[in-house]
């Protein structure tokens, strides 16, 4: 009977302590310091056409499929951020078209601050026409629609919300005096300023390098520097070229290749998860989401990028832009079984 007891008293003590345990690993769960992320960017409705293979100049193809699926660069950012775990705002324009409810609903079911979208008069919102072949390539042209119309005065109307961010996310879809606005805005600060240089515009500004990160893919880092990246010896050498011109970290994403990071003079080989890939749209997008979010919560930005990693190699095993954004639970049980 004694030693019933007492067996009774261990196993009370040991449910004690776990329950302990789960209930600090909850508390600390519910404290994370969730990243505030700050987008400001496109917001398009993508006109996905996938088909066999892209069309040569002058050849005509059969479609095997179409759908609308919203995207744009900075709408898939944001909504990158949001499913990796930040809290996010975004800064953008809509038109007065149908597609601008779709849209902006689309945002906020994602649990986006859309307070900075601001809807523009007679005019459309964003197009993106998207050519996807078989093997997961793909061609885009870009109608900016209301896109144009994002102002230096958005920016200037949304300074609080953008000094009181932790990372600020920024592409070129927009016109590019309101992205110097931005980064001027946030410079001086805390704030982690991001740049995806993509598209790359024909009177490319240097200020634009006056970032803490700039994330070019191998076309954008291969004009940048002025010589073709197509290996790990390249990237490192072009990094080294965009960060003595300003740049303070440079991040080259290299599609199956994975990435190469310049951090100060350390030089990073980031591998690329092996998958299966049906559409590299928004690839690039997931990476640079989900990157911001784990480098401002981690304060590693080595950690963030095989964070990122997994994210776009989670988002080309699937079709569509913003549908196959993969969420953080996704991103870290991979990474948990992956031992990335």
């Amino acid at each position: 009977m004694f030693s019933f007891r007492v067996n009774r008293l261990k196993l009370s003590l040991r449910l004690k302590l776990y329950l302990n345990r789960t209930d600090e690993s909850c508390l600390t769960m519910r404290q994370r310091n969730v990243p505030k992320i700050v987008v400001l960017g496109s917001i398009n409705m993508d006109l996905m056409v996938r088909c066999q293979r892209l069309p040569r100049p002058g050849e005509t193809v059969s479609a095997l499929s179409f759908e609308e699926v919203s995207g744009g660069k900075g709408a898939n950012q944001a909504v990158a951020a949001a499913r990796a775990g930040g809290r996010v705002s975004m800064i953008g324009r809509l038109g007065d078209d149908g597609y601008s409810a779709t849209l902006r609903a689309n945002l906020v079911r994602e649990g986006i601050n859309c307070e900075g979208v601001w809807s523009t008069q007679h005019c459309p919102s964003g197009i993106a026409i998207v050519t996807v072949e078989a093997s997961g390539e793909n061609s885009i042209v870009v109608v900016p629609g209301a896109n144009r119309q994002l102002e230096t005065a958005d920016v200037a109307r949304h300074t609080t919300t953008i000094r009181d961010a932790d990372c600020l996310l920024l592409q070129l879809e927009v016109p590019v005096a309101s992205v110097l606005a931005a980064i001027r805005t946030a410079s001086g600060g805390k704030v982690r300023v991001i740049l995806t240089p993509a598209p790359m515009p024909a009177d490319w500004n240097e200020e634009l390098l006056g970032v803490d990160l700039i994330c070019p893919n191998q076309a954008e880092a291969s004009q940048l520097a002025g010589f073709s990246v197509d290996s790990f010896e390249a990237a490192e050498r072009a990094a080294r070229i965009i960060q003595q011109r300003g740049a303070k970290r440079v991040v080259i994403t290299m599609g199956a290749q994975g990435a190469a990071a310049l951090d100060g003079e350390t030089f990073h080989r980031i591998r690329a998860f092996p998958t299966s890939v049906i559409d590299t749209t928004a690839a690039g997008d997931a990476f640079t989401g989900a990157l911001a979010v784990c480098w401002a919560e981690t304060n590693s930005l080595e950690q963030g990028l095989r964070f990122a990693s997994v994210a776009a190699a989670l988002t080309v095993s699937k079709s569509g832009a913003q549908p196959s954004l993969p969420t953080r639970e996704t991103i870290r049980r991979l990474l948990t079984e992956t031992k990335c």
